[in-house]
């Protein structure tokens, strides 16, 4: 059994990715070496290796772009849900006024709990918290298990 979540454990790695990645990279490595390797043999494998270069430069590209995508949802997902919270949890005048969290804000109060997360609004609108620092503020943290 792992231990409850918190700020010093929140982050999530896989390691399936990370490796995909490094395989990529070593990819884009091998490919060059290749390129630079052979130019001087008297072949005519030059743009075959050049292109073996781009290829593994788009592929590597497409990676960073789907996982960039895939956050990209799971953020707008955490944004509606915390807009819909905050809609339960806040005084009609306190939600007017948190209407102008930004996203990475939304974001980090998703680890508050309800009973905690009206005041952390409130102390986030007047300080203008980072994320990281609502992270660091939260008492009692609700985890969230499903984010990569």
């Amino acid at each position: 059994m792992s231990a409850a979540q918190s700020y010093k454990n929140h982050v999530r790695q896989d390691p399936a990715w990370n490796f995909f990645l490094v395989v990529l990279m070593l990819n884009i490595v091998f490919a060059a070496y290749k390129l630079v390797h052979d130019w001087h043999l008297p072949s005519n494998h030059h743009f075959l290796f050049g292109w073996w270069v781009v290829m593994a430069i788009v592929l590597f590209m497409v990676a960073m772009k789907i996982r960039a995508y895939a956050l990209k949802v799971q953020d707008r997902v955490i944004r509606l849900e915390e807009r819909l919270r905050l809609k339960a949890l806040l005084s009609a005048e306190d939600l007017a006024s948190s209407l102008v969290l930004t996203e990475s804000q939304l974001i980090g109060l998703r680890f508050a709990s309800d009973t905690e997360l009206p005041a952390l609004v409130a102390r986030t609108l007047k300080e203008k918290l980072t994320r990281d620092q609502i992270k660091q503020a939260i008492v009692d943290w609700k985890p969230d298990t499903f984010r990569v």
